[in-house]
């Protein structure tokens, strides 16, 4: 229907009905009551000052008694200094123990792939490497373990790399050589037999080898056989839990292959990476355990850490050393290793300088695919950091290669994908995992990362032992450990 248009009067009494519904109850308000502009901004003016003034009070009052004046500050920072955590007195064991822990490839970050109850019980009791254990260079398993146990880089402790060739004798080692020859240093369970103490191994680089008083005892040595069961590995060392008081080793080693074994096989981001941390972290829920029912495991000091990380490799990541003949020709015979750590000595009769600068010269041409992701120094030009020049089995041409990439003499059809590691200790992918519990370690503690040279006087401080000259720092344990009683 239509609507019917207002008049004027209608307005004029719409407008005073709907002034007065807005005032107060028996408010009589004509027209000539109706304050000024002048009196309505004074009003709220006053109001605005009020409420300004009132605030400024709550503010000077809040600050007035909350933040306390530089004696009470003193005060409570003198309280406070006082109140040092004490590592914790041993419960159930006659003497510090030391189990080290090994989980070969165990790249920082696996460890959020998926739930890891028991790991998690570590590190949120124990102490954590915040952001990763750095490995020495070059990130392979042999150096790393044994720089891990004695306190060396590869250049002072020899074990340059898992294969080598030594220049003066051409002796070969490999991992499976057990010769004292080739182990330099001296390895934790050397210096713990040295001081009177007792020291087991399962399974770790350089255990099996006769060097000084250690002689690899029987049932306190185990002959890598990477067949037995990682349960029975775990239940072995529980074992020497049961032994008297005074026969229970002081320092013992564990270690596990996973999850390197797939890690080579798939790369870093494959599932099957997943279900070897768990099968990892069942392994450590088996230890505790283990150690809770005998009583013991609040008094072992516990360090689980991997000895590199992992990187995703792929065919289309590669650098031939062929493609170089043109600048100069690399015969397979010169190369000791290619990737992920080029390793390559001339005959005598040619110029390591003169083949690194036409290696080079090639490289940063343009002309060889992949070229820039590799740069070939001298050993002693390299990066001081590596701290991989000072020994004569290190050959005297090394490359770098860029994370992923590998090298290889010659093109191939070949097309597969992986994982690899060995390469700059600079990459954060070659990372692993430093995590401490006992009662030498605070609780939910987190420590910047370091190299894991420094894990041997770690555990010589544990023990209260006196330890062999190594590459380490004297005063790094002290911003670690809880300091005794």
């Amino acid at each position: 229907m239509p609507i019917p248009l207002s008049t004027k009067e209608d307005d004029d009494e719409y407008a005073s009905s709907t002034t007065k519904a807005l005032l107060p109850f028996d408010t009589d308000y004509s027209s000539t009551q109706k304050p000024s502009s002048r009196s309505t901004v004074l009003i709220i003016s006053l109001v605005l000052a009020t409420c300004i003034a009132l605030f400024a009070a709550i503010a000077f009052g809040f600050l007035f008694f909350t933040v306390p004046d530089s004696s009470t500050s003193s005060s409570i920072a003198s309280s406070t200094s006082t109140n040092i955590e004490y590592s914790r007195s041993l419960t159930k064991l006659k003497h510090p123990v030391v189990l080290l822990i090994s989980s070969d490839g165990f790249r920082f970050g696996y460890q959020y792939k998926t739930d890891v109850p028991s790991i998690n019980r570590l590190i949120q009791n124990g102490t954590e490497a915040e952001l990763g254990l750095i490995p020495v260079f070059p990130t392979l398993t042999f150096p790393n373990h044994y720089s891990i146990v004695t306190g060396l880089y590869p250049a002072y402790h020899g074990i340059i790399n898992n294969y080598f060739t030594d220049p003066e004798t051409g002796d070969r080692f490999s991992m499976a050589s057990h010769e004292p020859k080739w182990w330099l240093g001296e390895p934790l369970w050397e210096t713990v037999v040295n001081q009177g103490l007792k020291a087991s191994t399962y399974f770790w680089p350089g255990s099996e080898v006769h060097k000084g008083s250690w002689n690899c005892p029987k049932d306190y040595c185990m002959f890598y056989n990477e067949s037995v069961p990682f349960e029975e590995r775990v239940d072995t060392v529980l074992k020497y839990f049961d032994l008297p008081a005074s026969e229970i080793p002081s320092f013992m080693t564990l270690y596990f292959e996973d999850p390197d074994h797939q890690g080579h096989k798939v790369g870093p981001d494959d599932p099957q990476i997943t279900e070897a941390i768990v099968e990892v972290d069942k392994l450590i829920g088996r230890l505790i355990l283990g150690l809770e029912q005998r009583g013991v495991f609040e008094d072992v000091n516990i360090i689980l850490l991997g000895d590199h990380g992992m990187v995703g490799t792929c065919d289309r990541k590669l650098i031939f050393l062929d493609d170089l003949a043109k600048w100069i020709e690399i015969p397979k015979e010169w190369v000791q290793s290619y990737s992920p750590l080029l390793a390559i000595r001339p005959p005598p009769g040619y110029s390591s300088k003169d083949v690194v600068a036409k290696m080079n010269e090639g490289l940063k041409s343009g002309n060889v695919e992949n070229g820039q992701y590799l740069t070939v120094y001298l050993k002693e030009e390299l990066p001081s950091r590596l701290h991989y020049s000072s020994s004569y089995r290190i050959p005297p041409i090394i490359g770098l290669i860029a994370e992923g990439f590998k090298v290889e003499q010659k093109r191939s059809k070949r097309q597969e994908c992986g994982g690899a590691h060995g390469y700059d200790n600079a990459f954060f992918s070659m990372r692993t995992i430093f995590f401490a519990h006992g009662p030498r370690f605070g609780r939910g503690c987190k420590v910047p990362s370091f190299e894991n040279i420094q894990i041997y006087n770690l555990v010589t401080t544990i023990l209260g032992i006196q330890g062999a000259s190594n590459n380490g720092s004297v005063s790094f344990p002290q911003g670690v450990l809880l300091p005794s009683h």
